[in-house]
């Protein structure tokens, strides 16, 4: 399973959150706002990608703190390490790392994030207890995962359903009685986990697509690529054909091609004593 997350992420280093569809910026730095970084403090962001919170935060400790990141995929921790290094910032380092069981000092960083992760996890409640014991003591850790989708989101992703195996992880979804099936169930992940004050917050944000293209590309650009390499290569013209047929039926009166969906953001602190 991790051979298989970390070659579909080396394949999209290239492309991921670079194709003009804001997506995974706003939400991350939505999670950052949440965890109200502060000048000199240090943060971990697990599973950086290409900085959507990376950066956010490196804005906020600024030069008197520090930010690392760590990712499975070492083609992400390549491709963000040269925009680090041309942007000329000194407060951040990056490390390949598995997110369940980092190898970093604990108790060491004031604030983790985790933007899109968790439900990437075998054992999501083994990788939560392990950013939690890297927390100081009070410290933050803050989490986003989906909540409902929009409806026209759960049709595109029923095509592609009989093609996956039943052990791949719906990023989304997460199954419909997993903890990711509602605020309550990833709430007790973190307060299992030994955090405490864990609350939930929500947003909605809503990719925009020029035209059903774009939005072809997109999917490709990212996780969802996984979905697409399990289909037969003469079977995707036609999933293709029917997602955009979908798109286009479901863009109404809005004018638009656009998918919505409800953010969540789950935040926890590690007990001061």
């Amino acid at each position: 399973m991790f051979r298989r997350v970390a070659g579909v992420f080396d394949r999209v280093a290239g492309t991921y959150d670079a194709v003009g569809v804001e997506w995974f910026r706003p939400i991350a730095q939505g999670l950052v706002a949440e965890l109200a970084p502060q000048p000199g403090e240090r943060a971990l962001d697990v599973g950086c990608g290409r900085g959507a919170a990376l950066f956010a935060l490196a804005d906020a400790v600024g030069p008197s703190g520090h930010v690392t990141g760590i990712d499975l995929s070492s083609g992400m921790i390549r491709a963000t390490q040269a925009d680090v290094d041309t942007r000329g910032l000194s407060n951040i380092d990056l490390l390949v790392a598995d997110a369940s069981a980092p190898e970093l000092a604990s108790a060491d960083y004031d604030l983790v994030c985790a933007s899109l992760v968790t439900f990437f996890l075998p054992d999501p409640l083994v990788g939560v207890r392990a950013w939690h014991d890297l927390l100081t003591p009070g410290g933050r850790l803050g989490i986003s995962t989906f909540g409902p989708q929009d409806p026209l989101w759960v049709e595109i992703d029923e095509l592609f359903s009989p093609y996956l195996p039943a052990q791949m992880l719906d990023a989304r979804r997460s199954g419909t009685t997993g903890p990711f099936a509602s605020d309550a169930g990833v709430e007790g992940l973190l307060a299992n986990a030994g955090l405490r004050h864990v609350r939930t917050r929500t947003t909605k944000v809503t990719a925009t697509f020029q035209d059903g293209e774009q939005w072809y590309v997109w999917s490709w650009s990212h996780g969802q690529r996984a979905m697409w390499e399990f289909i037969p290569e003469d079977e995707r013209p036609a999933i293709k054909a029917h997602a955009l047929e979908l798109m286009v039926g479901g863009a109404g009166d809005r004018g638009a091609l656009g998918l919505s969906q409800v953010i969540r953001y789950t935040l926890g602190e590690r007990d001061p004593a």
